[in-house]
């Protein structure tokens, strides 16, 4: 990029909203309590109108194996490159303002073991700008596309955060895997300095990574294909969750439900997840 990447990302925004490529989505919210953490579920009015002219990549929307939305990208949602390996494009369909999606140039399967490289990327925005990124590896995570991409959304108190889920674990333990006692399924956090120089807050990542999939036990399949995991960075804290199903009911879950944020189709799911319970919904989908 030849320009800050924030000025880049918003004079991009400026013209696909022009445009009408980018479609950012509008929902409303409620809180709903999860013992000491407030969550959000967010009702997307358009999801239950969706069909299956609706194109990938929207969240919950209709998967197309034919339909490859990075290779190439839409020149009007490119903001730029990421280093040598990776496209910056805005999220055709945004949950927030600069929702970026991460690709790789070159075709990889979403649910391939994730490389320096991909850290690399996702660090020269996190080095500067913090803010939370996050990866949804393979359908059953949430993701819509099979093409290898990460996410990232800017830090906003009404964007997705990790930071409150943080609070009860202890940063001093650098490298260490640890773990929310109150929850009920497989996961594992470890804490990394944040910097602000790129290449080694990539290496630091990209190894506590690797010790989170050992620590779970997630190892490439014959097809060198990861199991299905959410995996989340912000502030240098790092949150690995598998995953062995998409929905619980009716409710899909990708990353972002792992940080607060619940995105459901129908006004009456609020209700089905109060009834349910955020922490026995999340469980439902883990391993």
């Amino acid at each position: 990029m030849t320009m800050p990447l924030l000025q880049s990302i918003d004079q991009c925004i400026e013209k696909a909203l022009a445009s009408g490529d980018l479609q950012p989505i509008q929902f409303q919210t409620q809180p709903v309590q999860a013992r000491d953490v407030a969550f959000h579920v967010c009702w997307v009015p358009a999801l239950s109108l969706k069909d299956r002219s609706t194109p990938a990549g929207f969240p919950g929307g209709p998967r197309d194996p034919d339909f490859n939305p990075f290779l190439p990208p839409d020149p009007i949602l490119t903001v730029g490159k990421l280093g040598d390996y990776h496209h910056a494009i805005l999220n055709k369909f945004p949950v927030c303002e600069r929702h970026l999606v991460i690709p790789r140039v070159e075709f990889a399967d979403q649910r391939s073991v994730l490389q320096y490289e991909d850290f690399l990327a996702l660090s020269f925005i996190l080095a500067e700008h913090q803010g939370l990124g996050f990866y949804n590896g393979g359908p059953e995570a949430g993701a819509s596309q099979r093409h290898l991409h990460l996410q990232w959304l800017p830090d906003d108190p009404a964007n997705a955060s990790l930071l409150p889920f943080v609070q009860r674990l202890d940063q001093d333990l650098q490298q260490q895997p640890q773990q929310q006692r109150d929850w009920d399924f497989n996961h594992v956090f470890i804490y990394v300095p944040p910097s602000d120089e790129a290449q080694e807050y990539a290496r630091e990542l990209y190894q506590a990574y690797q010790l989170a999939c050992k620590k779970l036990q997630l190892i490439p399949d014959e097809n060198g294909l990861m199991p299905p995991m959410n995996m989340l960075i912000q502030n240098g804290w790092l949150l690995l969750v598998p995953r062995k199903q998409e929905h619980c009911d009716e409710i899909a879950l990708n990353a972002l439900s792992f940080a607060g944020m619940i995105y459901v189709r129908e006004l009456e799911h609020i209700d089905l997840v109060k009834e349910k319970g955020v922490m026995q919904i999340l469980a439902a989908v883990t391993e």
